[in-house]
């Protein structure tokens, strides 16, 4: 057996095991150890591992994590905090940054050495996310600082100095409006069914109160609560680094809360909008002759000049693909027998609707062998022929629209990768053509345009500011073999920003409803909704959230092409009428196959 002496991580690994067990009161917890971000699942969890001689700095940072882990497991109520929390948009992201930093403050006001490590793993948090260097408050997200603050209240320990430097351009706003409602929940950290309803005064305080109306309902209506019971067992998987501060952060509206869309395409007049306008001379939002969808007139970029549509193998080099295509190979080794079991029952699935048939008791085609004792004895016996017929498979295209956003780091975005990589594979096998496509930001909290929006003396209602980047990693017509590699960029983390999920709909559509094929679908892999902090900061709250149901609506109703989501870790099925939700990659198969399956049957609509 190899001693402590020359494996010092096994003790460490040992000290961190009964540490977490400790602190979560379960001694059943299963605690593993491996590269890749933290996962939990249910009492499972897996945290990283520091490497040999690293600094303090980080060692402390993965315990952080570890403390992190198993102090929600102890403390939070998925369930009730579901019952609570506003639905959609950045309501719900503050009241869930909030929840957090009870949680992180239970374990930091009994334990110092708790509290230290939680520190060290926020503040690398931060770094990642590259808060240290904002320099203005249009880049400091509002929902990030409002949780850091509560955090900082709860504890009564000061930030470390990248969190403070997010909180530091908003806190005599928050201040302001909510330091008394934020004060009182220090009184309530050990019961998290009043804080919660003390934490929407927080958020009644910042302007939030029209986003508060419907929850409240929901906790009387014994339906609802078994919708959301439902849902959130999907949710309660996830770990805690999938609220993370490197995710996509909401920011609230501009500051007088009377922000209306947007910037118009440049031939509309400013008239076309009036609200006293006749129906019919409402703007036309019908599909153009090719059955390509415009862009909402309510809805628009402040300027389009520094988006771009890029392949995947222009924006890094060979080498750095296969690398990265290595990687992902990786990934997916311990999920090779749950993969190929997806792959072969899907292929089985699709194969059996393009089998072909006979046609029997004919008077001329090919001589049926079953018949042959009949002919011998009478030649001229009629109906001895058969003919093979094929039955009818569609000529089909489908295009993956996957989610490249910050959130969608570590187990999200292999998990998605994973479906672009098996069900490319497998329906290209099936004479089906596959397109992969993927969506993001070139910049955080805006970039170019952003710029350029500030240059021109920051004009109100400036719509969409930052800079699209749409990537094509594999276009219909090119062979897997050629394209398969550049499935490995999702991998590249630099890659992962911000996501506008309305434009990037629209744009997938209209490259897919211009084809040839007679069947064309469009399968959507995402976590959630469009989050922009720089649009949002300047923008109706709500902005890109109605472009995106918007887009959906567009397509679902107005379109030949068939509409399809898989919600990575997150319910998707309240805005896409035919939905998936996966929180592992196991799930691929069972009723996720069906599902597929069942949009290449023949008279499906």
């Amino acid at each position: 057996m190899t001693d402590d002496a020359d494996n010092p991580l096994e003790a460490f690994k040992r000290a961190m095991t009964a540490t977490m067990r400790a602190l979560a009161e379960n001694d059943e917890l299963d605690v593993s150890f491996g590269p890749g971000q933290p996962t939990a699942a249910g009492a499972r969890v897996r945290v990283p591992l520091p490497s040999i001689g690293c600094t303090e700095f980080e060692v402390d940072s993965v315990r952080g994590v570890g403390d992190e882990f198993a102090l929600k497991l102890k403390h939070h109520d998925e369930k009730l905090h579901r019952q609570r929390s506003p639905r959609g948009g950045p309501a719900e992201e503050m009241f869930r940054w909030i929840e957090d930093a009870r949680v992180a403050s239970v374990g930091s006001l009994r334990m110092a050495g708790v509290a230290k490590n939680l520190d060290a793993h926020l503040e690398s948090q931060c770094i990642e996310a590259a808060f240290d260097t904002i320099t203005t408050e249009t880049e400091a997200p509002l929902a990030i600082a409002v949780g850091l603050l509560v955090r900082e209240r709860l504890t009564g320990r000061p930030l470390p100095p990248s969190a403070e430097n997010v909180v530091r351009h908003w806190r005599e706003y928050i201040d302001d409006r909510a330091g008394d409602d934020i004060e009182s929940l220090r009184d309530l950290i050990l019961d998290q069914d009043r804080f919660s309803r003390a934490c929407r005064a927080v958020l009644a305080d910042l302007g939030f109160a029209q986003e508060l109306d419907e929850p409240p309902e929901l906790e009387d209506s014994e339906q609802d609560t078994e919708t959301m019971d439902e849902s959130s067992e999907s949710d309660s998987e996830l770990s805690p680094d999938d609220v993370v501060l490197d995710e996509d952060a909401l920011a609230e509206e501009d500051s007088d809360g009377d922000s209306t869309a947007v910037q118009m395409d440049a031939d509309m007049d400013l008239t076309d909008l009036g609200a006293d306008s006749e129906p019919d001379d409402a703007p036309n939002l019908m599909p153009d002759d090719s059955g390509r969808i415009k862009v909402d007139v309510n809805y628009g970029a402040f300027t389009h000049e520094f988006d771009e549509i890029v392949r995947a193998e222009e924006i890094c080099d060979p080498e750095e693909l296969i690398r990265l295509r290595t990687l992902l190979d990786q990934q997916l080794v311990n999920l090779k027998h749950a993969t190929s079991k997806l792959a072969n029952r899907l292929q089985r699935r699709l194969l059996a609707k393009q089998n072909r048939s006979w046609e029997f008791d004919l008077d001329e085609g090919i001589l049926d062998t079953a018949r042959l004792a009949s002919v011998i004895v009478d030649p001229m016996h009629p109906l001895a022929y058969k003919q093979e017929k094929e039955i009818k498979f569609r000529d089909t295209v489908v295009t993956m629209l996957i989610d490249s956003s910050g959130s969608m780091r570590g187990r999200s975005i292999t998990i998605a990768a994973l479906c672009a990589d098996i069900l490319g594979q497998t329906l290209e096998r099936c004479s089906v053509k596959v397109e992969i496509l993927g969506f993001t930001t070139r910049a955080w909290r805006g970039g170019q345009s952003r710029e350029r929006w500030i240059q021109q003396g920051k004009p109100s209602n400036p719509g969409r500011l930052n800079d699209l980047r749409h990537i094509v990693y594999k276009g219909a017509d090119d062979t897997w073999r050629r394209a398969r590699r550049n499935l490995g960029l999702m991998m590249r983390e630099e890659l992962l920003k911000e996501n506008i999920d309305g434009e990037a709909l629209i744009w997938a559509h209209n490259r897919l409803v211009v084809r040839q094929e007679e069947r064309r679908v469009l399968m959507v892999i995402s976590d959630g909704l469009p989050v922009d902090n720089s649009t949002l900061l300047v923008n109706p709250s709500n902005y890109l959230e109605q472009h995106l149901k918007y887009a959906i609506d567009m397509i679902e109703n107005r379109s030949p092409v068939e509409l399809i989501a898989i919600g990575i870790g997150h319910d998707v099925t309240h805005h896409y009428r035919r939905a998936v939700t996966i929180t592992d990659a196991e799930q691929l198969g069972g009723a996720m196959t069906e599902q597929l399956a069942a949009l290449f049957d023949v008279d499906t609509a």
